[in-house]
This record gives C-alpha cells, structure tokens and sequence, in this order.
C-alpha cells in the first residue's frame, strides 16, 4: 500500500496528501495555479495576515470532505469507493475557475462567465487528458449524480468550501468571530432522503455558523477599505484595455495582454481564451502595474501608484444612492484639478451596490434531525435566532473617489 505524504495546515495540522489517481489530479497544472492566487484579493490591505492562497483553501476543504465522507460511512450511509474518489475530486476542483485576486476581478478579465463555470471547462479539460477519470466527479459537480447528498457536500449551505474558508480566513485575518465549529457540523451531519441533514444536537453549532458567516461576510469579505481597492483594479484593467485597443502600448505578459486586447462575447469562451487563462494569476497583474505606474498616460500611472503606495480611494457607504450633483461636482473638481477630461476623470469615481443573502432556504435549506424522525428546517427550528431576518438580501449603495 502506497504511503500517504503529510502536510502541516496551520488550520486544522496535519493532512494526508491525496495518493493515486488524486495525487495525480492534486499535482496537474490547473490545481498548482491556485498556489499564486490569493484567497482574499486584496482584503491584505486592511488585514495584513490575509495572504493565504485558494491552494491553501483547497488542501483545507479537500481534509473536510474526507472527514464529512468518514463521518456519514460510520452512520450507515453507502458510499462506494468510486463515489469517495470522485466528490474529493471534485472539491479539489471547485475553485480551478478562479482568475487572479479570486472574485475581484471575475467580471472584469472575463464578461459574463462565473468561475464556477469556468472551473468547469477546466475540469472536462482534465478529464479528456486523463481518459475520462472525471466524469463521476464532474456529475457530482453539475449535481446530475443520484445520490444528491454528495453535490451537497461540494455546493450547498453546508459545503465543505464553506467550512473551510470561514475557518481558514478567520485563521488568517485575525477576525475571531468566524471561527466556526467545523468538525462539530460535520459530526452532526447525516444523510435522510438523499439529504443532507444535521442532527438535532448540532443546532447551535448551525446558529454559529450562520452568525460567523454574517459578521464574516461585513467585516471582511465587504470591508469597505478592501473595496476600495477592489474598484482601483478594476479601473485600472478597464483603463488599460481602453488604451490597448486604441493601440497604445500597455506591457503586459502575454496572457494579460490577449484579455486586455480582445473583445470577448459575454458568456462566450473559446479554446484559445481559455489557453490564455488559465496561465493568468496574480502575479501577471502586479507585474503589470509596477510597470505601469511609469506609463505616460495620466490615470493609468495614478492608479497604479495608489495601489502600490497604498492611496486608495475614499470610499462612503451607506442605504441611499449618492445625490447626482455631489458626482457632477467630484468630476468637475478632478478635471479641474488635474487638467483631464471628465471620460477620464470618471476612472476616478464609482458609485455602485453590493448585496449579500446569507442564507438562501430556496436553494438549498439546512433541515434538522429530531430523534423522532421529524425534519424541520433551521429557521422553524431555531428558538435563538431570527434566522428569517439573516436569509433576507441587504444591500449598501457604495461611493468611491481619488482622495483631494
């Protein structure tokens, strides 16, 4: 029997390495890209211990889903060696879609298509290079496999992704409110009608869970000081595209440059955009703007400085759109100021919303287990929470502009 090599996660110790055919998936190329993207984009510039990587991401939920799968065998529940081979293969795959700085710029390289199916196309990539080894793992992923409980483990409210990231950004961030009880869940959890299930003793773990993940998602993934940041990269990939299709040299590498110079169809992917991607990561990106903060063009070069010397935007956020007039003046100052046209100027203003659900019953509910066998979902069965009111979307109307 082939010995399994061991890593030393800071999260969760030590973790046996994948042998066989997922060793051979764990070490494809695809997989390794992930080592050279951030898990948080650029939330490191408000926690500075937010450097880990999606790789790092992937080994954690990779070890909670081996957890998950013993955990649900000891209670009775059949899973075939095959099916245990293929939803970690697909947890191992679930983020291969992900472009440079994770979900910063997901729909500013690529219009139009998530990373969920862009890990996808990656994934029916592999799967042609190692003969078909995929296709249980790519069912599971497309949640077109029977046995329904195993996509849940891969998407759903209880996923193993969830499990990990909140744990694992905690961790790293320093923002101790989202260290969820993740082996507590999954000890809890059982399969009842081909559904994921959490016995009824896990239910204030539940409640946590769903509070971390609240107070998670405003602290950290929303901090308005990261957003701010995340609105300078994406003008500036939009400033330099602009200047690059009016055939204004803009260095790039090579696979930043195809997306920066080629119009794409949004929801469209071809074979050689999808070559180009998946060299991309994020170092192409901060290559590019070290050299373009010495570009001539005005807005190019301030942008590009503000994110190195760290002059980001000041940004308000708050539940009312930002009066007109307040923006017609903000551009007029800026074009004023720095002899500009107000088209350029408008690089330097955004005004935007973000929304966050936390908890979606409609897609997938997260259904308690009673000892008697009666199922009721979480918000019926929780007495501590109003869970009704944390499934509700809120929504901050975001404005944005160079500091004078």
């Amino acid at each position: 029997m082939e010995k399994r090599k061991i890593i030393n996660d800071p999260v969760f110790g030590f973790i046996n390495l994948p042998s066989g055919f997922l060793n051979e998936v764990f070490q494809h190329r695809y997989l390794q890209r992930l080592t050279r993207i951030k898990q948080l984009g650029m939330t490191s510039f408000v926690y500075p211990g937010a450097q880990h990587t999606r790789f790092q991401h992937t080994i954690g939920a990779m070890f909670l889903m081996e957890e998950a799968i013993h955990n649900l065998r000891s209670k009775g529940n059949i899973i075939t060696p095959e099916e245990n081979e293929a939803v970690i293969a697909a947890i191992m795959l679930h983020d291969i879609g992900h472009g440079p700085f994770s979900h910063v710029l997901e729909d500013t390289i690529i219009h139009g298509i998530s990373h969920e199916d862009l890990s996808l196309m990656l994934m029916e990539r592999m799967n042609r290079e190692f003969g078909g080894k995929l296709d249980l793992a790519i069912r599971i992923f497309k949640d077109e496999y029977s046995k329904k409980f195993l996509h849940q483990l891969v998407s759903g409210n209880l996923d193993m992704d969830r499990l990990d990231y909140l744990r694992r950004d905690s961790f790293f961030t320093g923002v101790t409110e989202g260290n969820i009880g993740s082996a507590r869940i999954i000890k809890m959890l059982n399969v009842q009608d081909d559904r994921l299930v959490v016995e009824a003793k896990g239910i204030y773990s539940i409640e946590n869970f769903l509070l971390s993940r609240r107070l998670m998602y405003w602290q950290v993934y929303l901090h308005k000081t990261s957003l701010a940041a995340e609105i300078m990269l994406k003008n500036l990939l939009n400033r330099a595209r602009e200047l690059t299709r009016k055939e204004v040299m803009v260095q790039a590498s090579e696979a930043l440059r195809y997306f920066l110079a080629n119009k794409q169809t949004d929801g469209e992917m071809n074979n050689e955009a999808l070559d180009f991607f998946e060299e991309l990561d994020d170092t192409d990106i901060w290559s590019a703007i070290k050299m373009w903060q010495h570009h001539e063009d005005f807005v190019l070069s301030t942008l590009s400085k503000g994110l190195l010397q760290r002059k980001l935007f000041k940004i308000e956020m708050s539940n009312d759109t930002t009066d007109p007039q307040r923006i017609v003046h903000d551009l007029e100052t800026i074009t004023s100021i720095y002899g500009i046209t107000a088209d350029d100027a408008r690089y330097f203003i955004s005004q935007s919303c973000v929304s966050t659900n936390m908890y979606s019953e409609k897609d997938d509910s997260i259904d308690i287990l009673y000892n008697n066998g009666n199922i009721r979902p979480i918000t019926k069965a929780s007495d501590m929470l109003n869970l009704e009111l944390l499934s509700r979307e809120v929504q901050k109307q975001i404005y944005c502009h160079l500091r004078l």
